[in-house]
């Protein structure tokens, strides 16, 4: 070999050296680095015609494997979909409180019995009747404090949303920066490895918002998509585009997610995202939340409605003068539709009967103390006439806007009702006061229950050109169809249903539509098609006089069901006065005649009406998770409190299932990139020695040129 050969071969083996100590020491500095991978100096034989001109430096090469770098994304994009949800249901599960906590929901209403039962003890006890009360409006605004919890929550997931939205873009946009940096320097032959470190762990974080799929270019260069395929960067970043509705109220429609290209199309990723902290917070927005909040209100509603049923079957002692109901979303032209029968009686204030009415709805009849059937008709307004006539001096009905309303004449007489003990009046379910309100304990200024007592042929009393907008998700979330239903005036509820049903321009390829026997509608799928979701966002009908909508009325839309929540609280004329508390009852028989005592000061067999409301069992609509059940208030309650325990616990599950598979995918990608101190210091070791004997043949070959040089 000739001496520039050696020196060919000491000079690369001092560089080659020099690469293998800098990269050597370089992993290190760097044993700590959030997604940084060890690198290598790629050394080969140089090799020219065939003679060993030493070692050449090809490159510094990151240790990588693609396989497990996916799938420790994919485990991260797992764990942040299932954090985003457990952190936030254990924190409304804390909220609620657990059946014997202090202070919870639960605990509340079974102190609302524990006083109603003491009251009724000695039901001319005045503290007592007050504390009834306090603890019914103590139980109502711990209900209103939850649901208010649950849209703010809400609210929060939708802030959440837009903020890591606004973060993926700074991540697409300093990927696609890098990318235009790791094309120029490796085109120029330089080290791109701290380039593809920033990459990683970019990658990282992005997969902790959304699933992603990378793909690495032999030029370094990276390729995003969805993990299921949407681009969301290649030769130009896209845009993900969302807006913030900034609020979390039940009624809100929230605006979808979408990448949109420079040229402005537009790809929908709601349905694209199938896990990270954005599915979490879509799944714990759109779906876990919702579902809590009608699981609440069907809680909440199934508890003042079955103190309602007790009060308006119960009388105050005394009797109060005017009875108000509330807006039941009937018109006075619509049919009555009660069967059964039913007393209205008139006292005075010492519980003495001054005139009874009795109402045979079956039979089309009312009779006054005890007289001859007079007939009357079928319609509401019908009904307030035959009162109004029934009444004569001694008091008079109305009917307006959709409430009706009873009073006596004179100041010292009052209005109670009884049900018939063998044919009670029934509609939807309640009787005759109940489903008016008329002695309601719990009101509140919008639709209670979704039990009609409408039937298909009854004129549904809307407006022509009054649209119901529904909108149609597939299995995934996607956005399928957005469908409006016009109304016709005139028609039936069963011609709008029929409607609603067409598979043309209805929702019927996907539900159908019907009212069962208690005027309830029943929203049933159809087959081929149990994963499609349909729900009504929009709904401009109004019945004429009440302003209630066909939605409200029936209970149709999310805000309709949830809202209920917070509607209810205590009767005001109650709350103010303990002895509008209906604890006693009316004594009423058929030999009962006007002089007689009816109302008594310590009857208590109201009280007892209203215990049995506890207990006695009722059925509640499916709500949520929870499906349709006859059940007790008590057991409905403990049913809704394991629901929500159970949830949260699922989702405490699911992250810490997910938080293993993280860690575990975590680990075996560090054994692979990560950096061993021990390995370093050995290469280290190695390349210093290495560039010792490059030195050492440098010197040799310098000595023999010197000498070389003496001899001449």
């Amino acid at each position: 070999m000739s001496l520039s050969g050696v020196l060919g071969n000491a000079l690369s083996g001092l560089k080659a050296s020099q690469v293998g100590l800098q990269t050597a020491s370089n992993n290190v500095a760097n044993v700590n680095t959030p997604g940084y991978a060890r690198t290598e100096a790629n050394l080969v034989a140089a090799n020219i015609g065939g003679t060993s001109m030493g070692v050449a430096v090809e490159g510094i090469k990151r240790i990588t494997d693609a396989f497990l770098q996916q799938s420790s994304m994919r485990s991260i994009s797992s764990y942040g979909a299932a954090s985003a949800v457990s952190t936030a249901l254990d924190r409304l599960q804390s909220q609620f409180g657990g059946l014997d906590d202090a202070g919870s929901m639960f605990s509340r209403m079974n102190k609302v019995f524990e006083s109603i039962a003491q009251a009724s003890v000695d039901p001319s006890e005045s503290v007592a009747r007050l504390s009834v009360t306090s603890n019914i409006e103590s139980f109502l605004m711990e209900a209103d404090r939850l649901s208010v919890e649950i849209q703010s929550q809400r609210r929060e997931a939708d802030a959440q949303i837009s903020t890591t939205v606004s973060r993926i873009n700074d991540i697409i946009n300093e990927m696609f920066q890098l990318n235009q940096s790791v094309q120029s320097v490796a085109s120029a032959g330089g080290d791109t490895s701290g380039a593809a470190n920033r990459q990683s762990e970019l990658l990282d974080e992005l997969s902790q918002y959304m699933d992603i799929r990378a793909n690495t270019s032999a030029d370094g260069r990276v390729t995003l998509r969805t993990g299921n395929g949407v681009l969301l960067m290649d030769s130009y970043p896209l845009e993900v585009s969302y807006s913030g509705a900034g609020t979390g109220a039940y009624a809100t429609d929230y605006s979808r997610i979408y990448a949109v290209s420079p040229n402005g199309q537009q790809v929908e990723l709601d349905s694209n995202i199938t896990s990270g902290e954005l599915k979490g917070l879509l799944q714990l927005r759109d779906v876990d939340l919702p579902n809590t909040a009608e699981e609440l209100a069907e809680a909440v509603s199934g508890f003042a409605d079955a103190l309602n049923a007790a009060h308006n079957e119960s009388a105050s002692y005394p009797a109060p003068q005017t009875l108000t109901g509330r807006n039941t979303g009937l018109e006075a032209t619509d049919l009555h539709n009660f069967t059964g029968a039913t007393t209205l009686a008139v006292t005075d204030n010492a519980g003495a009967l001054v005139s009874r009415i009795d109402i045979d709805f079956d039979a089309g009849t009312y009779s006054v103390d005890g007289g001859g059937a007079v007939a009357f008709g079928n319609t509401v307004n019908d009904v307030v006439t035959a009162i109004n006539t029934a009444l004569g001096a001694n008091g008079s009905a109305s009917f307006t806007n959709g409430v009706l309303s009873v009073g006596a004449a004179a100041a010292a007489e009052g209005i109670s009702f009884l049900q018939d003990d063998t044919t009670p009046s029934d509609r939807g379910g309640r009787g005759f006061s109940h489903f008016f309100g008329l002695n309601d304990l719990v009101r509140t200024d919008t639709i209670g229950f979704f039990e009609t007592g409408m039937t298909g042929a009854d004129v549904h009393g809307f407006t022509t050109g009054q649209e119901l907008t529904f909108q149609v998700e597939g299995p995934q979330g996607q956005l399928v169809s957005d469908i409006s239903v016009t109304v016709t005036a005139g028609q039936t509820f069963n011609d709008v249903i029929n409607d609603l049903n067409n598979a043309a321009s209805g929702v019927g390829r996907y539900v159908s539509f019907s009212l069962d026997a208690s005027g309830r509608i029943v929203q049933s799928v159809q087959p081929g098609y149990e994963a499609y979701s349909v729900k009504l966002t929009d709904d401009t009908t109004a019945r004429a006089s009440t302003g209630v909508s066909m939605s409200n009325l029936l209970g149709m839309s999310l805000s309709a069901r949830a809202d209920r929540a917070s509607n209810f609280y205590v009767d005001p004329t109650v709350r103010g006065n303990g002895n509008r508390l209906a604890l006693g009852k009316l004594d009423i028989d058929g030999a009962t005649v006007a002089g007689d005592t009816v109302l008594a000061i310590g009857d208590n067999r109201g009280g007892l009406e209203l215990q049995r409301a506890f207990s006695n069992t009722r059925t509640f609509d499916t709500a949520g998770t929870i499906s349709r059940t006859d059940s007790s208030v008590q057991n409905f309650m403990a049913r809704f409190a394991g629901t929500v325990g159970a949830r949260a616990s699922r989702a405490e599950d699911d992250m810490l299932s997910t938080q293993v598979i993280m860690q575990t995918a975590a680990q075996k990608r560090s054994d692979l990139e990560g950096v061993n101190l021990d390995e370093e210091l050995a290469a280290m070791t190695m390349f210093q020695q290495s560039y010792n004997a490059s030195a050492r043949l440098l010197q040799a070959a310098e000595e023999m040129m010197q000498t070389l040089l003496s001899s001449i």
